[in-house]
């Protein structure tokens, strides 16, 4: 089970960022996770739980952004999105092709801090910062 390695290393990176930014605890994590990636999203969310007890994420939300699958079809000059991942084919003209555009993505889109300063002047209140 590959996510809860992955899942471990989010915790790490954004318990990091939020060292580095002065917060004191983080209250949300935002991915983009390609549908090529090999990421079961159930597996991921709960081994993220598990991971996040005891750190400045316990508690934290973990928001998924699902990427579609994106080839280039030469014959129509243009980026396609697939309908689904079985044919790498161009749902306009059947062209097949292999140039993948998009859809093996594994980011941290967004990492939601919350700062001592701000847990002390309005609780519950999250700043986003960028990764």
């Amino acid at each position: 089970m590959h996510e809860l390695s992955i899942a471990n290393s989010i915790v790490e990176i954004a318990a990091e960022h939020a060292r580095q930014q002065g917060g004191s605890r983080v209250t949300g994590v935002t991915l983009r996770i390609g549908r090529l990636s090999c990421v079961h999203e159930d597996a991921l969310r709960y081994s993220f739980d598990l991971v996040s007890e005891g750190t400045p994420l316990a508690g934290a939300s973990l928001a998924v952004i699902e990427v579609p699958v994106r080839i280039w079809c030469p014959d129509c000059r243009s980026e396609v999105e697939l309908p689904g991942i079985q044919r790498f084919a161009c749902p306009a003209c059947g062209h097949l092709s292999g140039d993948i555009r998009a859809g093996r993505e594994l980011d941290i889109e967004s990492i939601q801090i919350e700062s001592d300063q701000i847990a002390a002047d309005t609780p519950a209140q999250t700043q986003p910062e960028p990764s």
